[in-house]
């Protein structure tokens, strides 16, 4: 049965211009994207998505999160729209999500941008505390930890936990955030969706030979771009590297002084190489 996906779309000023489609992370939503859409959107139609469970779009009917489903929902999404060659952007478990669908569905995807992908290696010690919320009880206990902190408090600590300066964050942003928070903190299945998004990165990485995310990114056709933040507490710095080398075509932007989300810490170098890849792809 088919679930629409909630979307953000802002339409370009060049009506002739590509689609870049963005896939947001663990626990995210669209406008996680808006500072990097603002400076997009005079070089392509901008779609952000917000993934099966997340932001504004419904779980899955059984509850069960994977990257495969989700790369399923997101083609279905833009099969339905009769998008074809997008310029496919994904963050951390998005990126993760990008990968996979750029590699079995080529026709889809004209060039990927990767912004800290989730790959298979040893992870540092914030991203294993993040992974502990995909124990059985987790959810349960998350929840009555979050109930005794401040909406401020849980962004101050989702900030330090993301960004490499947490002071860039700005007042509009944080309150727009906060209130998404708090209708999230309502919905009876977002933190079962939290726990089964942590679960499905955690199988994902486990998976070898021709189902890993190396074999996947072997596959990939398409001119790749991964973005990499130098001082990035989920996904170590050191994989950037590994990145490069397993992609056909890729180009590395790695930014000294950011963390976990570089379109949000500094948008604006992201937006230029994402503009350069899509020059060079047309």
């Amino acid at each position: 049965m088919y679930h629409p996906l909630a979307a953000e779309y802002v339409r370009s000023a060049a009506p002739a211009a590509g689609t870049a489609v963005f896939l947001h992370g663990l626990g995210g939503w669209t406008h996680n994207w808006a500072h990097l859409i603002d400076l997009l959107r005079t070089s392509a139609h901008c779609l952000a998505l917000d993934l099966p469970g997340f932001g504004r779009s419904a779980p899955p009917p059984d509850g069960e999160v994977t990257v495969e489903r989700q790369a399923a929902a997101v083609a279905g999404h833009l099969d339905r729209g009769g998008h074809r060659r997008v310029h496919l952007v994904g963050n951390s478990l998005g990126g993760l999500i990008a990968l996979r669908l750029a590699a079995q569905r080529p026709d889809l995807v004209g060039t990927l941008t990767l912004i800290s992908p989730v790959l298979p290696t040893f992870p540092p010690a914030p991203a294993l505390r993040v992974a502990l919320l995909g124990l059985p009880g987790a959810p349960r206990l998350h929840s009555r930890l979050l109930a005794a902190q401040s909406p401020d408090r849980q962004l101050d600590d989702l900030y330090r936990l993301i960004y490499a300066d947490p002071a860039l964050v700005g007042a509009e942003q944080r309150a727009v955030e906060a209130r998404e928070r708090r209708r999230r903190a309502e919905l009876p299945y977002a933190q079962d969706m939290l726990a089964e998004g942590v679960r499905a990165v955690v199988r994902a990485l486990l998976r070898r030979g021709e189902a890993s995310a190396w074999h996947l990114a072997r596959r990939v056709t398409a001119p790749t771009l991964l973005v990499y933040g130098r001082d990035d507490a989920l996904v170590p710095f050191r994989t950037a590297s590994r990145a490069y080398a397993a992609f056909r075509d890729a180009r590395l932007l790695t930014l000294p002084g950011v963390g976990h989300v570089a379109m949000q810490e500094r948008p604006a170098p992201v937006a230029t190489a994402i503009r350069a890849l899509i020059t060079e792809a047309g």
